[in-house]
């Protein structure tokens, strides 16, 4: 018979990953920018481990996010494959690293690149029109942004996406939602090899993995369907102010840890 505190942090674990399946695809992420730092805050997981739990959440959730996202948006393969395959093989070879690094330079890492990211993009939302870019990048150069996007996600477990669409849109001229899907078709399968990697070294937590999966899948469509409705800058300003605070929380956790 399971006891009322194991129920408990199963129901737990549901709503959090509903929560953040639906935010995934709102914003076109795996929801592991959210999940990460909880995990470390509240459930007490070194980065390495919260990086990769947050893994077995992700890889559902973004290869039903890349479904919806496609069938509205469809990218071929012929995009796609140069992308993906970058970006895999890149977080492969980064993730082997992460998963040997000091947890707390970890952290620290992860840390200031959400205060970059969170920087950027409040910066571009006050330009009229950033996000339409001309294209000053050839089109045959667009592979090489799964390089990034990949090393994004093999060191800090998550942010390729994030990553990669501003470049997208700037410097390939992509309206936002194909973006998006470009994007998406990088993180997926990038997300698969880092789980994969994290799997191996033992940095996966299953028994909150799992269920923080099955969660976000009840809410992922959700979140997709509502992103096509809502005022697309609103959406952006809200979720950089919501990762500023996060990682100027862990910044000053850290600080109060030294």
């Amino acid at each position: 018979m399971i006891d009322m505190p194991d129920i408990t942090g199963l129901l737990s674990m549901l709503a959090l990953g509903a929560a953040l399946g639906f935010f995934g695809g709102l914003f076109g992420i795996g929801g592991g920018i959210i999940a990460i730092p909880f995990l470390g805050i509240v459930c007490g997981m070194e980065q390495a481990m919260a990086q990769g739990t947050s893994l077995a959440m992700m890889v559902p959730i973004l290869l039903v996010g890349w479904w919806r996202y496609n069938r509205r948006h469809p990218i071929s393969w012929r995009t796609a494959l140069p992308i993906g395959i970058l970006a895999s093989a890149t977080t492969w070879l980064v993730a082997g690293l992460a998963t040997g690094l000091n947890p707390g330079l970890l952290r620290t890492v992860f840390s200031i690149f959400l205060v970059l990211l969170a920087g950027r993009m409040l910066i571009r939302s006050r330009q009229p029109g950033a996000e339409a870019g001309s294209g000053r990048c050839s089109l045959r150069w667009m592979p090489m942004v799964g390089i990034l996007g990949g090393a994004c996600m093999g060191l800090l477990g998550v942010g390729g996406g994030l990553v990669a669409t501003p470049i997208f849109t700037a410097g390939f001229g992509q309206r936002q939602t194909v973006a998006q899907s470009l994007s998406l078709a990088l993180v997926t399968p990038a997300a698969i090899v880092a789980l994969i990697s994290y799997g191996g070294a033992r940095h996966v937590d299953w028994a909150v993995g799992l269920p923080l999966a099955l969660g976000g899948l009840a809410t992922v469509s959700a979140g997709v369907a509502l992103a096509h409705r809502l005022p697309e800058r609103t959406m952006r300003n809200a979720f950089a102010w919501m990762i500023l605070a996060t990682a100027s929380w862990l910044l000053l956790k850290a600080a109060l840890r030294a």
